[in-house]
């Protein structure tokens, strides 16, 4: 990679510019290729054709040990999300009440219900050697070792993902990437998606105690909540600043930079748009986008 950085910064001496120009662009692709190559590479999927579950009380739907050729893993399935199986942590209690809503739920206590449930259907396809393939990219988790995401095809060849969602045990939902047989990640979410719906409409599994009156209104007391908790959020990281709220015109680059999410270039181009009219106006800024303006704008003033 240096070499070619280097042959690069050779040809910027005096030569034909049409000559000089092609060269750059050529060796410009063998750079980003070699850097393709290198990313793709870094993140190529392992396969482990002989692994078997690990019984453990920490298991449940979606998250389990493996034993992958020897190696001890925490997984945890790429796509799809299936509901607690207990609510030992406040943030486990967080998100039963939201997968309860989601689901067109009535109690809490239906969704701990169908989490084990779907602990169980996992233990029964998986009482067969299975194929695990992952590229160890960490899940988190609370798992002492940590967790690692991953793709599994039972012993019959089916994707248990699709396998969860298909009976109603599950929903589309987290961290995803190509499949291991190359399906892109926005087909695989589309099947998934697909699959739930059918699961949905055939009232399988925890669909079969969904309110459909009432999937609507409980689904948009949670965005509301979301909301609500970021709102929270932003004002307690304002408070935490000692310089309170920064005027947009005459913010210095590093008390920009004392912001959360805004680097040197990015307070570069704030300062290289001046004048603004309001917070608003950041998102004429490249690299600032409705979100990203969502989170800082509670650090920002126009004047007084």
């Amino acid at each position: 990679m240096k070499v070619l950085y280097k042959m690069i910064i050779l040809i910027s001496r005096p030569m034909n510019s049409l000559i000089k120009l092609s060269i750059k662009s050529l060796l410009l692709t063998a750079v980003l290729t070699f850097a393709g190559i290198f990313s793709l590479n870094a993140a190529e999927l392992q396969m482990f054709s002989n692994a078997r579950l690990i019984n453990n009380s920490a298991n449940d739907g979606d998250s389990f040990l493996v034993d992958a050729d020897g190696k001890l893993l925490h997984v945890r399935l790429y796509y799809v999300d299936c509901p607690e199986t207990s609510t030992s942590f406040k943030s486990d209690a967080r998100r039963v009440r939201e997968q309860t809503r989601y689901f067109g739920l009535s109690d809490t206590a239906r969704t701990i219900h169908f989490g084990n449930k779907a602990k169980t259907f996992v233990e029964g396809i998986l009482a067969n050697p299975f194929t695990l393939h992952t590229a160890f990219a960490n899940a988190m988790g609370r798992s002492s070792k940590g967790r690692v995401y991953a793709f599994i095809t039972t012993s019959n060849g089916n994707d248990l993902a699709s396998l969860l969602v298909k009976n109603g045990v599950a929903r589309t939902r987290g961290i995803g990437r190509k499949t291991p047989n190359g399906i892109t990640r926005n087909e695989m979410v589309e099947r998934l998606r697909d699959l739930e719906t059918s699961a949905m409409l055939k009232r399988i599994g925890i669909w079969s105690e969904s309110n459909p009156e009432r999937i609507a209104e409980l689904r948009a007391k949670q965005r509301s909540e979301e909301e609500e908790l970021q709102e929270i959020q932003n004002q307690v990281e304002k408070a935490k600043s000692p310089e309170g709220l920064f005027d947009l015109n005459t913010a210095t680059e590093k008390e920009l930079q004392s912001i959360k999410g805004i680097g040197p270039v990015l307070a570069a181009r704030i300062i290289a748009g001046r004048p603004y009219r309001n917070a608003d106006d950041l998102l004429k800024v490249k690299g600032i986008g409705p979100k990203k303006l969502k989170k800082i704008r509670p650090y920002f003033a126009v004047g007084n």
